[in-house]
């Protein structure tokens, strides 16, 4: 994969190439940015599509001793633009790849031409959900990527999907954003009093199955951003419908974008 060095941060990156409208997907929590392969496929070269690897996810390290917040990924974010000599693009991701998304747009709006968001939120880490997040990392950092604790977990992430076998084994072989990635999605803060200064269309996206992210939270941002889509609802689908459901998907991504 190439590398932008981003503020010293090697920010690792595939970009499909060609003439047409950038868009630029980041990828959920604890994986990487191959799950947007059925995207790329699909819709290049009519759209240039690139995909990253958020702060110690993928390719791309960590900064251990080093705290940052998703404020500072959507400033990786915009500087792989600068790097592709990029203006403008649709920005968007899944979870933590949205969260990246809506601060994206909030820090530099003149340069997010749309928003594409699956399973995601503007609102901080709900109190139930820290607990018991941050009881999974601590496992995880005691335990390593055993079947115990990641069998569900990929079942969380990805439903009954086949591919949840490779990333365990994706798991077992690397290491796992638990230092100051994990400290950036207990911590972040809440944006969603925000939502009203984005004015760029938002297509919204979520898994039937989803039960990380609660439907609630997806129709917040209908509700506040002016120029939303519904909530597109990706049937069968859990956490992350581009890489599981990706027929469904790609259908909605490619009707906006031509839009």
């Amino acid at each position: 994969m190439p590398v932008a060095m981003i503020d010293d941060l090697p920010l690792s990156y595939t970009d499909s190439g060609g003439d047409g409208p950038a868009v630029l997907l980041g990828h959920g929590y604890f994986l990487d940015s191959s799950i947007f392969t059925a995207q790329v496929a699909a819709l290049s070269p009519q759209w240039r599509i690139i995909c990253w690897d958020a702060r110690g996810h993928g390719a791309t390290p960590d900064t251990p001793g080093t705290p940052y917040t998703y404020w500072d990924q959507a400033r990786d974010a915009l500087g792989l633009l600068d790097h592709l000599g990029l203006e403008r693009a649709a920005v968007g991701g899944v979870s933590q790849g949205g969260f990246i998304a809506l601060r994206a747009a909030l820090l530099a709006p003149e340069r997010v031409s749309g928003l594409v968001l699956w399973d995601t939120e503007a609102t901080a880490c709900h109190p139930d959900d820290k607990i018991g997040y941050q009881g999974m990392f601590d496992a995880l950092a005691a335990r390593g990527a055993i079947d115990e604790l990641t069998v569900p977990l990929s079942t969380q992430l990805l439903g009954d999907s086949d591919q949840r076998e490779h990333w365990r084994a994706t798991w077992r072989r690397g290491d796992l954003p638990l230092g100051p990635a994990a400290r950036c999605l207990l911590d972040r803060d809440d944006v969603s009093g925000r939502l009203g200064e984005i004015s760029c269309p938002a297509l919204l996206m979520w898994g039937e199955h989803d039960v990380s992210l609660p439907r609630d939270r997806m129709d917040l941002l209908h509700q506040r951003l002016p120029a939303a889509s519904g909530v597109h609802v990706i049937a069968g689908a859990a956490h992350t419908p581009p890489l599981t459901h990706p027929v469904q998907t790609n259908r909605l991504l490619g009707e906006f974008l031509a839009g």
